[in-house]
């Protein structure tokens, strides 16, 4: 009897390099957008599959993976995996994989742009000239924030974060960070990164604070209308880590009070909904989850998701897939 071909689903478009490279190797189904963020759609279809590739939208529950009668791993097409029961899946004897590394770089630039950006008031002053009230140079015009000088407080020191205090070393700031260790002193020293033992005492000396920790339990709405009475009313926060580790409302509140000066955030806490107040809110740059969104990232991103697939659909040993969780 010949060997049945390997079915894969695909939840949502993802760069056609990828997919065709996972049709040398299985049967690929891709979902249409949106379409696999419902978990009773995805439970009814899931049976047939040998291996998922998801999108951090796809809630790859306990429910999902007991129904799943022939899945063998789940690829998730992202750094992150709380949108996926891991411990159950472990029990099922499901592999789970996710893609780290390949999008650093991207997301470094991104939180500098992101930066510039908003200590800038680009969104503004572009809004401003659209609608036709440039008449001149203004002396007074969209005065920002100048970052030589300045201090970045960067909350979770991994690779993205370090990738974030290159950029804002090379624009003259100074590096503080809290992280749930210290990193190396080489490390410190190539950044002139600064340890600060507490959240509070970061909060309170930073002036643009940068979220780039991942979200756990002790992360959820870390940064809360508590925190946001300690920062400076001058500074800015950046996120593009994960919505809920922001108190999305205390931000909006934080905002229109004007007791901090400005936002850049890519991530949501009930993504894809934005809550309306921070639709409102001023000197707020809202993004669509895009920090890791150029031609060569999300390719990567979709490859290192695509070969962990194709290794466990041949059956290769765990420890040659290296981005299995």
């Amino acid at each position: 009897m010949a060997q049945q071909i390997p079915k894969v689903l695909v939840t949502e478009p993802i760069p056609e390099k990828n997919l065709a490279y996972l049709r040398e190797h299985s049967i690929v189904k891709v979902g249409n957008k949106g379409e696999f963020q419902d978990e009773l759609k995805l439970i009814d279809a899931i049976p047939d599959y040998d291996a998922l590739l998801c999108m951090l939208s796809t809630p790859v529950t306990k429910k999902v993976l007991v129904a799943a009668q022939k899945l063998k791993i789940v690829a998730n097409f992202a750094v992150g995996y709380n949108n996926i029961d891991v411990e159950s899946a472990k029990d099922l004897g499901i592999k789970v994989a996710n893609t780290p590394d390949v999008l650093t770089e991207a997301c470094g630039d991104f939180a500098m742009g992101l930066l510039m950006a908003v200590s800038r008031k680009f969104n503004a002053a572009e809004q401003y000239l659209r609608e036709g009230n440039f008449s001149g140079w203004e002396p007074l015009g969209f005065l920002g924030m100048e970052l030589r000088g300045k201090t970045l407080g960067i909350i979770g020191m991994g690779r993205i974060g370090q990738a974030f205090a290159q950029r804002a070393r090379a624009f003259g700031m100074n590096i503080a960070y809290h992280n749930r260790s210290k990193v190396s002193p080489e490390t410190e020293k190539s950044l002139g990164a600064a340890y600060v033992s507490t959240i509070e005492e970061l909060v309170i000396n930073s002036d643009v604070l940068s979220l780039n920790c991942p979200l756990t339990d002790q992360t959820h709405h870390l940064v809360d209308k508590t925190l946001f009475k300690l920062m400076p009313s001058h500074s800015i926060l950046i996120n593009i880590s994960r919505g809920p580790v922001v108190d999305e409302v205390a931000l909006a509140d934080a905002l229109h009070r004007k007791t901090i000066a400005g936002a850049g955030i890519d991530v949501f806490e009930n993504e894809p909904a934005v809550h309306p107040d921070l639709l409102t809110a001023p000197n707020c740059i809202l993004l669509p989850h895009i920090a890791s969104a150029t031609f060569e990232t999300r390719e990567a991103i979709g490859m290192l998701a695509s070969n962990a697939i194709v290794s466990v659909l041949k059956g290769e040993s765990d420890s040659n897939i290296p981005n299995l969780i």
